[in-house]
């Protein structure tokens, strides 16, 4: 495939005429007079002086840094001339707040410099962390090829991953395992397609849509620095919560035509960019993860997808690591976050034991409580066992009418208490897992009204979770962090307490 140069790529992604080069002459590395020739060749060839340039412009008109290789330039690899230089544009992004878009397209380490080159692979993702660290976007697309070191730092520490169509990317370049092997690589696994699907790169995106895609991505990264004071927020119709069987809401949760976290996206959000799995190699197609806005309020969003589970694939571990990754870009960007609740249930089975099932739903439960972010959970639908409890603990906890929330669906509290699953009526209402209980014990803060039940009414329900999700986050960010998550670490230390002396959580349940 033909490749896209750095200056070309430059172009098409930056507003007209308003890329600024921040390159200065590359440092003096005392070369072999064979190794000056090569860069004095790759010099003339390239109208380029290192591998990499730097500099800032403007993307959808916000003021942006930008990190790129030129390929035709020894292929593109780094040695102390172009790490040098990389680190001095993320340190500098740094200073100046900028968020980063970083397009690398690499062999990786320079041969020609050895070790040193080698190295120079650590200071570029020490200032990559510092930069994420001081809580700035770093966006990355990966081009045709990425491999080697290059891959292994600063073009896998994205806080989105994109990558050009069937660009290869791998960690050992395919001509290597080649010669060390005997035997080619096997075909399509260093492509960015298949990465895609395990979710190590979040989209496939072909250079001429990277700036909407991007732009994108930037207008829910940095929404927090622009948002004012008091953000406004509009008041949800009302819609009186009416006094139902808790069995009903299970029933009502579990109708084919009940709206989900997809649709709630679709309909409510925007600025909506869908991430793919933990990038780490593992997807769930039960969890739906992405950036997105309601209303001016952005977040990062983590919710189970009903229409993603089933028998065969109920939520496993990695659905839960799918979540972590939204917990920690939530930190890392400094983004409220919000977890959508919609799920049957955990996977049981030898595979979930031994993939760590529990360890991650403790994970969650911890970084959840503790995470200084603003959070907000919804109880969408089913909220069975300790799935669903994992995305659970927030500052705000929201319930649709028809949510609900207990330890095994009602069958199965059936079938350990009664032994047999015809008491499974008996227990939901017992159990107390209703919204309206929910409500009564602390446990969730507001309660969305349904006409009926969502499925009759599924555009105009989401509506009304979005207004009231954007309400919801509009006021948490307006907190003080450390009150907030103070607060909230308070909340779960009392509750279920207000019949034992001690001092109860008060109910805050109200309806919209």
């Amino acid at each position: 495939m033909s490749r896209v140069s750095a200056s070309t790529l430059l172009e098409q992604v930056l507003d007209g005429g308003t890329f600024s080069s921040w390159d200065t002459p590359p440092v003096d590395i005392c070369p072999s007079s064979a190794y000056a020739a090569e860069l004095r060749h790759a010099q003339q060839r390239t109208g380029m002086d290192e591998a990499v340039l730097t500099g800032e412009g403007r993307l959808r008109g916000r003021r942006v840094a930008v990190l790129a290789c030129e390929f035709g330039f020894l292929a593109g690899s780094i040695g102390v001339a172009a790490g040098e230089r990389l680190v001095q544009a993320v340190e500098r992004a740094t200073r100046e707040r900028l968020p980063i878009l970083a397009a690398p397209a690499s062999g990786g380490t320079r041969m020609q410099e050895g070790t040193v080159a080698f190295l120079q692979m650590v200071k570029i993702a020490a200032a990559l962390a510092a930069h994420k660290a001081a809580l700035l976007p770093y966006l990355v697309y990966l081009r045709n090829p990425t491999t080697g070191g290059v891959l292994a730092s600063w073009g896998s520490l994205g806080h989105l991953t994109l990558a050009e169509p069937r660009a290869l990317i791998g960690f050992l370049g395919p001509r290597v395992y080649a010669a060390l092997h005997g035997a080619p690589f096997p075909e399509g696994v260093q492509s960015a397609e298949n990465l895609h699907a395990h979710g190590i790169v979040d989209a496939v995106v072909p250079p001429e849509q990277l700036a909407e895609i991007a732009g994108r991505a930037l207008t829910v990264m940095t929404a927090r620095s622009h948002l004012p004071a008091a953000a406004p927020s509009p008041e949800p119709e009302s819609v009186a919560v009416r006094d139902v069987p808790a069995w009903d809401s299970v029933l009502a949760s579990r109708r084919t035509g009940r709206p989900g976290v997809r649709q709630l996206l679709q309909t409510a959000a925007t600025d909506v960019v869908p991430l793919a799995g933990t990038g780490q190699g593992e997807v769930d197609p039960g969890v739906v993860l992405a950036l997105a806005r309601f209303g001016d309020a952005p977040c990062v969003l983590l919710g189970q997808d009903r229409q993603g589970q089933s028998v065969e694939h109920p939520l496993g571990p990695e659905a839960l690591r799918v979540a972590r990754r939204g917990i920690r870009l939530a930190s890392e960007l400094a983004l409220p976050l919000v977890t959508v609740i919609d799920t049957a249930g955990a996977a049981l089975s030898q595979q979930a034991e031994e993939g760590g099932l529990a360890g991650e739903i403790a994970r969650c439960l911890a970084e959840l409580v503790t995470l200084r972010a603003p959070t907000v959970s919804l109880l969408l639908g089913e909220g069975a066992g300790g799935a669903a409890l994992a995305l659970v603990p927030a500052d705000r906890v929201l319930a649709a009418q028809h949510g609900w929330l207990s330890p095994l669906p009602p069958e199965g509290a059936s079938a350990i208490v009664h032994r047999d699953v015809t008491h499974a009526r008996e227990m939901a209402a017992v159990q107390g897992v209703r919204s309206m209980d929910l409500a009564a014990a602390g446990i969730v803060d507001v309660v969305i009204g349904e006409r009926c039940d969502a499925a009759d009414e599924p555009v105009e329900f989401c509506q009304r979770v979005g207004r009231t999700l954007q309400r919801e986050l509009a006021e948490l960010t307006t907190e003080d962090p450390t009150q907030r998550t103070a607060r909230r670490l308070q909340r779960y230390r009392h509750i279920g307490l207000k019949r034992r002396g001690t001092q109860p959580f008060a109910a805050t349940g109200t309806s919209v």
